[in-house]
Order: C-alpha cells, then structure tokens, then sequence
C-alpha cells in the first residue's frame, strides 16, 4: 500500500534552497508542474480576449488581455511588448496582463500584427 504524503507536511520553504513546490519538491523556479496545471486550466480556443475593468481600482480604467500563451517568459515578453507600444505601466498577473488605462483598440492591432487572433469582451 503506497501512503500519501499529506499537505500539512508538505515543504513548501527552505533556508538553503528558497520556496519551494509542495506538489513535486522542485525549487520553484525550475517547478514545471505548475506550468502544467495553468496551460490546462486555460481555455485554449486561441483567442485573445481584450476587456476593459474598473472595479477594485477606484476608478482608474485597466485593460485585462488573457488568453495568451501560458508559457512564463513568453507572457512576461510579450507584456514587456504591449506596456512600451502603449506607453503605460501594467503587469502580469497569473495568466493574464494588465494594461493601465483604456488600450484596447492599440493593444488589438498590436496582437493582431503579431499573428494572435482577437476579441474585444466586455464593456
């Protein structure tokens, strides 16, 4: 009978290695199990979503694009791309990035010249 190792018990820091993953005990900089369960997570229909939000900001105006590739440096890269075309600060959270201000007409031409089909979504 295999046992289980339990959450509780689980290592998730050490003072020789930094954070570590409690899933595979990888330092989780090199974890790739988490690259893994967000790429599964997403929607993966291919298109990028554009959406205007407020809520949460007091009422400063940020554009949220998700739906692009997952992969760690590629969204950090591409973030880097938009935040300069744009001539704004922003940031990526998760899986998605955030523009400041209303950008979704010049972030939709953007992504549409690097070949990402998209959408504007919401108000």
């Amino acid at each position: 009978m295999k046992r289980q190792k339990s959450k509780r018990t689980a290592l998730v820091y050490s003072t020789d290695q930094g954070r570590v993953c409690p899933d595979c005990g990888v330092v989780k900089a090199d974890c790739r199990c988490r690259l893994v369960k967000i790429s599964s997570s997403s929607s993966g229909d291919g298109t990028v979503r554009l959406r205007r939000e407020t809520k949460g900001r007091g009422g400063k105006a940020v554009t949220v694009v998700s739906g692009l590739p997952n992969d760690g440096e590629e969204l950090r890269r591409l973030a880097k791309l938009m935040k300069q075309k744009c001539g704004v600060g922003g940031a990526v959270k998760g899986a998605d990035v955030e523009i400041q201000g209303d950008q979704r007409a010049v972030l939709k031409d953007f992504l549409e010249q690097q070949g990402f089909k998209t959408k504007l979504a919401g108000g």
